[in-house]
């Protein structure tokens, strides 16, 4: 999305609230951001930025062609800062060092624009160091909060900030972009149920990595049912070594609740909605003679717990073992 009007057709809500609000010269000191990943809340942070520094500007709509506009396209702009967790959190020394910029007069002009990814992950400390920096906003800094949970992030800081919902995208016209792009429809429907970000969903389609993160989970799955006895083996021989990092440890669980769900909609005669087996797959319907609805509804909201958990920093090992021992239980 690099212009309001493309942005218009995905996003109409978040568009309109924007462009009426420069359009009127109303723009509020501090937005969230709220919505899935991939939904584009990057992308309306990028144009927002350059609706307010383009000095060319066409209506509501930037250049972006001047210097300005290439400028934070490339994330080079002097008077735009970004902050991203540090790790898996956001700490109180990079709202501080926000502060001190801040302080300064811009570089080039009196507006200046700060970004804040993954907002739920700022720790107490740096939640109220934002706090009293959204308390004396300055006239020309405008804030641009971005998360996937606004629930996490402090009643105290939402107040001070215009929310936006980013609604999920159509997954079907998703897909089908995705087979345009030569990805396989088995592949498209399950990486469209992870993913809404078109450059992420092609590498994945392509990924080694990702097609052994699929068979693995099948391949958990499927020792839960058949042998049990043998399921810490997989986790500590097989599954841990290949999910390494945060991101696919989180990916991992992803895959799990995709695959146990599948198993629930065939329960329920939901056949089509099936993103990682096919209808005639037999292997899913060993898993249903298996699994009752109740024990995985139940398996569902344990992956959930789990995920939370790993947001919440806890040893991935720790948090895999658990899960086995309750999903066995």
């Amino acid at each position: 999305m690099k212009t309001w009007s493309e942005t218009a057709e995905v996003q109409p809500l978040a568009s309109r609230i924007i462009t009426n609000s420069i359009q009127k010269d109303r723009l509020s000191h501090a937005y969230l951001l709220q919505g899935e990943r991939g939904t584009g809340k990057e992308a309306v942070a990028l144009l927002l930025a350059k609706s307010l520094f383009c000095t060319k500007r066409s209506g509501v709509e930037p250049c972006q062609e001047c210097r300005d506009c290439n400028r934070i396209e490339s994330g080079n702009h002097p008077d735009m800062h970004w902050i991203e967790p540090d790790g898996q959190s956001i700490r109180k020394e990079q709202i501080e060092y926000l502060q001190k910029e801040f302080s300064y007069s811009g570089l080039e002009s009196d507006q200046k624009v700060y970004v804040i990814k993954s907002a739920e992950t700022m720790t107490a400390n740096a939640s109220n160091r934002l706090l009293k920096f959204l308390e004396e906003p300055s006239k020309k800094a405008t804030a641009i909060l971005m998360t996937e949970n606004s629930s996490s992030i402090l009643p105290t800081i939402r107040s001070r900030c215009q929310m936006i919902d980013f609604k999920p995208l159509n997954p079907q016209a998703f897909q089908q972009q995705l087979v345009e792009h030569d990805v396989s429809r088995s592949n498209a429907v399950l990486i469209s149920a992870l993913t809404n970000n078109l450059d992420e969903a092609i590498a994945w389609s392509t990924d080694d990595w990702f097609a052994q993160a699929r068979k693995l989970m099948v391949q958990l799955i499927e020792t839960f049912s058949s042998n049990q006895n043998d399921v810490f083996l997989f986790i500590h021989q097989k599954w841990l070594p290949h999910f390494k990092e945060r991101t696919q440890q989180e990916q991992g669980l992803d895959l799990l609740l995709l695959g146990f769900k599948d198993i629930l909609f065939y329960h329920l005669g939901k056949t089509k909605d099936l993103v990682v087996f096919e209808q005639n797959d037999t292997r899913i319907e060993n898993l249903v003679m298996f699994f009752s609805q109740e024990k995985l509804l139940d398996n569902l909201n344990k992956l959930l717990d789990a995920k939370r958990k790993l947001k919440q920093n806890v040893n991935p090992t720790l948090v895999m073992e658990e899960l086995i021992i309750q999903i066995q239980g």
